[in-house]
């Protein structure tokens, strides 16, 4: 990892892209003690700092950086799969400058203490910013509520049991109710343990046909409309982490229509894949919510089209080769994504599916507003998070531009068109892309 000198930056010729501010043109961007000063076409006639390094940006894109609100580490506990540096290093390999941790790791981070040292730690090792998230529940056990009040108070942002659903609805309203108090975030992923069962793929003629026991659609959804009922009583902020059905995204669509608070994330997954790409067992396509039909995958696509999904998160979820090199139905669940959002996601622009500004607007306001960070914007005075794209440049996705500790990526081999060529957090430099990838 390279980093630039605290010096002033004026990085010129760039398309500057920030949603934030409706802004899409040519211009420059000026950094000063980390902050931006100015971000578009009139920049350039501020003039140059004094001392300042120059950079040209001629051809690339230059967008605020992305913020991911679903990013699973290891540390502390299982540091083999990944730890807050390598997770920042792959995140910043993405353009991804801020990163929302979860409290699944051993301990659970269900009191003060341990969100501090997921602070304190990412403080000292990691190259982006790290925003731990705490639990709903102590221990994800489901059954007493964290103090929510103290790690609110301390600076959480987010309250989560991770991949754990909570079944207790008295509970969920009462965690809920009292989030409302400190304008806190109720993150859940819906998956109803009863109804997934032993299932390990869609329900449907493909699992089927390949042997393996199903999920239903309905294992998602029965929560989900339960989980926006509440948030509809409580006026609880409630986001659904990850959806993955068409009746998902119809919910949640009337749910605001109804006027709650609710918002909802997709994994960049099951924007880009389907039940079918699991092909002859490939484990590293074994995921929570499964991939689904593609008509599924299609909704998901016009659902952020139309704003009712908010936020693309990656839902990096690092797992090592002794969980992942098993049968199919004995296998880990979860792929790594931080490296891998923003080229996957671009997709949807190259195919003319989705505009430019709804997808990168995704991946930075958008999660960084629910969070309530100054972050995922190139507005004057906010810190200077932003990454330079190669719009058009084509690569191949291959193991060697891993940096996550763990390689379970379901892109594997794959084509994409959009390479980040630089990212910047507070001004510095954390990533560069090697000569050779331009």
């Amino acid at each position: 990892m390279s980093e630039r000198s605290a010096r002033p930056l004026v990085v010129e010729n760039a398309r500057i892209f920030d949603p934030s501010r409706g802004v899409d043109e040519r211009g420059t961007l000026i950094v000063e003690d980390g902050t931006i000063v100015a971000a578009g076409a009139q920049a350039a006639n501020q003039g140059v700092p004094d001392g300042a390094e120059r950079l040209d940006a001629s051809g690339l894109l230059l967008i605020p950086g992305l913020v991911d609100m679903r990013v699973f580490v290891g540390e502390p506990g299982n540091e083999h799969r990944e730890t807050i540096r390598s997770a920042s290093r792959a995140a910043a390999a993405g353009g991804v400058t801020s990163i929302l941790t979860m409290p699944e790791t051993d301990p659970v981070i269900d009191d003060v203490a341990l969100a501090q040292f997921v602070v304190r730690t990412a403080r000292e090792t990691a190259s982006v910013n790290v925003f731990p998230s705490a639990a709903l529940t102590k221990g994800l056990r489901g059954k007493e509520m964290t103090e929510i009040g103290l790690l609110s108070q301390a600076g959480v942002r987010a309250f989560t049991d991770g991949r754990r659903t909570l079944t207790d609805a008295g509970l969920i309203r009462r965690i809920m109710t009292y989030m409302r108090d400190f304008e806190a975030l109720f993150v859940h992923e819906t998956q109803d343990a009863a109804l997934v069962g032993s299932g390990v793929m869609n329900e449907g003629l493909l699992a089927s046909w390949l042997g393996l026991p199903g999920i239903p659609r309905e294992a998602e959804i029965i929560p989900l409309e339960r989980d926006l009922r509440l948030a509809s009583l409580t006026r609880a902020a409630y986001h659904a982490a990850k959806i993955s059905t068409s009746d998902s995204v119809a919910a949640v669509r009337t749910a605001k229509d109804r006027g709650a608070n609710a918002t909802a994330g997709v994994s960049i997954n099951h924007l880009s894949l389907n039940e079918n790409d699991i092909g002859e067992y490939r484990t590293f396509f074994r995921l929570s919510p499964p991939l689904r039909h593609e008509d599924d995958r299609q909704a998901m696509i016009a659902g952020l089209a139309d704003g009712s999904i908010d936020v693309i998160c990656s839902s990096h979820d690092p797992q090592d080769a002794d969980g992942k090199r098993r049968p199919f139905a004995e296998a880990e669940t979860g792929a790594i994504g931080l490296e891998t959002l923003l080229p996957a996601a671009l997709r949807l622009h190259h195919s003319d599916q989705v505009p430019l500004a709804r997808i990168i607007e995704a991946m930075t306001v958008a999660p960084a507003k629910l969070l309530k960070l100054d972050r995922g914007t190139l507005q004057t005075g906010r810190p200077a998070d932003f990454a330079l794209v190669d719009l058009h440049a084509p690569f191949v996705f291959d193991k060697s531009r891993i940096h996550s500790r763990s390689k379970n990526t379901a892109f594997e081999g794959a084509r994409f068109q959009g390479e980040v060529i630089n990212t910047f957090v507070s001004g510095r430099e954390v990533f560069s892309a090697p000569q050779d990838d331009r």
